[in-house]
């Protein structure tokens, strides 16, 4: 079918006058990349006074009581004072290892390292100790690495410190400032944004949810109140207070509470009690009123955040180029091309999730490999079946993300042309 171009111009808010083409008709692609003649600008879309209008009723229907809900619930459940426990709080130190031998006894499977303190009182001070070998191997500590150390209070001196792990401080902080710089370089001031977003995201599962569950609260709930939370200032902090990023926050949450009642669900009616999960043992162990089939939930809301995100702020950005491209669209026009955007983001993204599940559970399906059972019987283990509703449930709520966003983005800028002033492009 031949393409439709009809310009229309439309006065902004400082009085310039800026030429929007319409878009293919039966063209399901709505990103503006500038090509040609063909320019773009949402920035009408969000000023259009149908759709501030249209907007205001999710806001005031949706939006604003679920914000007040979280911020209430946020102070209510807020742990207050650290949690911890103390018989399991340890002391520990840094330093350098400078130099490194066998130990005078080969019963004891180690090496015996000389370590530089780095980070203690006794800043400076070289101390012994003793690194193991594991599997009949030393593990690979080398003269001039940095070396974790637990602190044994009232042992001997040459027992005193205890090697824990490598310190793997500077190469975590030069990968995070080249992942800082890359973003900043690419996205500039929204990049910056989504650093600081990132940062609050940080924060909040630091000092309330870990905190909160840590001290009694249920898991789901504290999960939903710090993912919504979350979710609403990233959202807005990254890409602005507007029309267009109410919509994807209302379509985020939309979805974000479907994937808590799938998880819910499915976790009774598969009866996982959450003991496979790793570390889930020891956390009980640290905290014996730990929900861990909640806890289960609450890491499936969690994991699903950041796509749910993605999929919503993608949608409700490609109805509204398409709505600025044609502003006459109808909703079903807009949903019928939105959609079609969304069918192959979600492939992808769905894709990329269950792998990053398979990915994080390859340990146990190695196991499970090794001992060559039936594949009906692996997945029944509660060690997989765990995985594999933890996938799935996430995908679910992706792929009802992009149907319940685009609906609400189309719903709000559909039929926009009767705001609009119609004339002739000049002549060339």
């Amino acid at each position: 079918m031949a393409s439709r171009n009809v310009g229309r111009r439309r006065a902004d808010r400082k009085g310039n006058r800026r030429k929007v083409l319409d878009i293919p008709q039966g063209h399901g692609h709505g990103h503006g990349h500038g090509h040609g003649d063909h320019v773009v600008d949402t920035s009408v879309v969000n000023s259009d006074a149908i759709v501030a209008r249209r907007v205001r009723i999710v806001v005031a229907a949706v939006l604003t009581p679920l914000i007040i809900a979280s911020v209430v619930l946020l102070i209510v459940l807020w742990p207050g004072a650290r949690v911890k426990v103390e018989s399991y709080q340890t002391s520990t130190a840094r330093g350098e290892v400078t130099a490194l031998k066998a130990c005078p006894d080969p019963r004891d499977k180690c090496d015996l390292a000389t370590v530089k303190l780095s980070n203690t009182p006794e800043k400076g001070k070289a101390v012994p100790v003793q690194v193991p070998k594991v599997g009949g191997s030393p593990i690979p500590v080398k003269v001039g690495q940095e070396v974790m150390l637990a602190i044994e209070k009232g042992a001997p001196p040459d027992q005193k410190y205890q090697y824990v792990d490598h310190d793997r401080t500077k190469p975590l902080l030069i990968l995070a400032v080249i992942f800082a710089i890359a973003v900043v370089a690419l996205s500039r001031w929204r990049g910056f944004a989504a650093l600081v977003a990132l940062a609050v995201t940080a924060v909040m599962l630091v000092q309330f949810i870990l905190p909160a569950i840590l001290k009694g609260s249920n898991p789901l709930l504290v999960a939903v109140v710090g993912g919504a939370v979350i979710m609403i200032i990233a959202v807005f902090l990254t890409h602005g207070i507007n029309a267009e990023s109410s919509i994807a926050l209302a379509g985020t949450i939309a979805a974000l509470g479907l994937t808590v009642l799938l998880g819910w669900f499915f976790t009774g009616l598969s009866q996982l009690s959450g003991l496979a999960a790793e570390g889930a043992s020891a956390a009980q162990g640290f905290s014996p009123h730990l929900d861990l089939a909640g806890l289960l939930v609450a890491g499936m809301v969690i994991g699903a955040l950041g796509v749910l995100d993605d999929v919503t702020v993608t949608q409700a950005a490609a109805v509204w180029e398409l709505s600025a491209a044609n502003p006459a669209a109808s909703r079903r026009e807009l949903l019928s091309a939105g959609l079609r955007i969304g069918r192959t983001h979600v492939a992808s993204v769905v894709n990329t999730l269950v792998l990053a599940y398979a990915g994080a559970a390859m340990p146990v399906l190695l196991v499970f490999a090794i001992q060559d059972l039936p594949i009906l019987s692996v997945i029944s283990t509660e060690a997989v079946a765990m995985e594999v509703v933890r996938g799935l449930v996430g995908s679910l709520g992706i792929i009802a993300a992009v149907p319940l966003t685009t609906a609400l983005a189309a719903m709000a800028v559909a039929d926009r042309s009767r705001d609009l002033v119609a004339t002739p492009d000049p002549a060339p």
